[in-house]
C-alpha cells in the first residue's frame, strides 16, 4: 500500500519549492500535489511488499522442483545411453 505519510511529506516538500510569490496558496498547491502523487501512483501496477514476497517464494519453490526435474531427466538420459 502507498504510504500517506510519505506523500504528506513530499507534498509539503513539492509546495515549499514554490516560487515566494506563489505561495500565498500554499496548503491547496500541497493539496493538489497530493492528490495528483496519489492519483498518479494508483494508476501503477505495484504490489505490496507482503504479496511480492508470496511470489517470491512461489517462484523459488518451482525453480528447486524445475532443476530436481531437469537432474531426473539427465539421469534417465545418462541410464538409457549406457
Amino acid at each position: 500500500m502507498i504510504d500517506l505519510a510519505q506523500l504528506d511529506d513530499l507534498a509539503r516538500r513539492l509546495s515549499g519549492l514554490v516560487p515566494p510569490g506563489m505561495r500565498e496558496g500554499r496548503e491547496e498547491l500541497q493539496q493538489n500535489f497530493k492528490s495528483v502523487l496519489q492519483s498518479g501512483l494508483a494508476r501503477l501496477d505495484l504490489v505490496t511488499r507482503e504479496e511480492f514476497d508470496v511470489q517470491r517464494a512461489v517462484l523459488l519453490r518451482t525453480r528447486e522442483k524445475l532443476e530436481a526435474l531437469e537432474r531426473e531427466v539427465q539421469a534417465l538420459e545418462s541410464a538409457t545411453t549406457r
